[in-house]
């Protein structure tokens, strides 16, 4: 197998993985964020619930972009 291929397959896996990661941490905030606040104001939890998912869903967006084009640089 050449270097280059060999090299191509550790970096899209690399690059996936640390993508799914920093997702992972990013989401994890969110929810530490969001639960504390709601403990703080309970009345607000709705508009919380809200802001978190809007946000945790533009982190799992910019992830899935980074994984596709790990994969998509792997073939080149």
């Amino acid at each position: 197998m050449d270097v280059a291929v060999w090299a191509a397959y550790l970096g899209a896996g690399l690059g996936a993985g640390l993508a799914t990661i920093g997702a992972g941490i990013g989401i994890g905030n969110i929810a530490a964020a969001a639960s504390e606040a709601t403990g703080r104001q309970p009345e607000a939890s709705g508009d919380i619930r809200t802001t978190a998912l809007i946000m945790s869903a533009l982190i799992e967006g910019v992830a899935l972009f980074a994984v596709v084009t790990c994969f998509l640089l792997q073939g080149k």
